[in-house]
């Protein structure tokens, strides 16, 4: 949303609602077809008001919470600005209805009308499917960032996962080592066994041997 938009459409429309002061004085004043060109006037006045009423609204929606209570004051005034000289309108169309040069004219008024609404009918279809389409590209925008957050979380328990492979790789490959060093360790120890056997079995025959020379010889 930008505020800048939000002010720009609320300056046209302030400049809107002036022009429709005005004509709401000379109406009083007026007869004929002064009147009448001064209705259509109004009429031409109320409808684009109405269109940048329903642009304010779409801006308003799309504000932060924090603003949007203000601007929707904002609107509910024009609104009421707006209604009111619609019904003014009516009230002259109304007036000038009786005659009979004036049903021809009310005639193509009404058609004008019609087809003004249907314009502002299509406009704000136009500007619903605007918003449709903002709101379905800022959801795809955010479901994009989730996607490459998700990426990206799944890329560091990738790494983290690497690192652990990589360290029980090392661990058994350390195991290892130490299990042929343990091996090598017993069979120096069993070596060291048997050679300590061979010299005491060599020890005590040497010592029975001299028992025997001293003792029996």
């Amino acid at each position: 949303m930008s505020s800048e938009k939000f002010e720009s459409l609320e300056d046209d429309l302030n400049s809107l609602i002036d022009d429709l002061k005005s004509c709401e004085r000379n109406l009083s004043n007026s007869s004929g077809e002064e009147r009448k060109s001064l209705l259509r006037k109004v009429e031409k006045k109320l409808e684009e008001a109405n269109l940048t009423l329903h642009e304010l609204e779409s801006e308003a929606k799309l504000a932060p919470v924090n603003y949007r209570t203000q601007m929707l004051g904002k609107i509910r005034h024009y609104r009421n600005d707006i209604e009111h000289y619609s019904r003014i309108m009516k009230r002259g169309y109304n007036a000038g209805a009786g005659g009979v040069d004036n049903s021809g004219f009310d005639r193509e008024e009404r058609l004008e009308s019609s087809n003004r609404a249907k314009l502002l009918q299509g406009h704000q279809s136009l500007q619903r499917a605007t918003e449709s389409i903002a709101r379905s590209h800022q959801i795809a925008a955010e479901t994009d960032q989730i996607g490459v957050e998700i990426i990206d979380e799944l890329g560091q328990q990738r790494e983290s996962l690497v690192r652990t492979r990589d360290r029980l790789t090392e661990t058994d490959a350390n195991l290892v080592k130490s299990r042929q060093i343990l091996k090598g360790m017993l069979r120096r120890m069993m070596t060291d066994k048997m050679i300590l056997a061979v010299f005491i079995v060599i020890e005590l025959a040497c010592l029975g041997g001299v028992i025997y020379w001293k003792f029996f010889s």
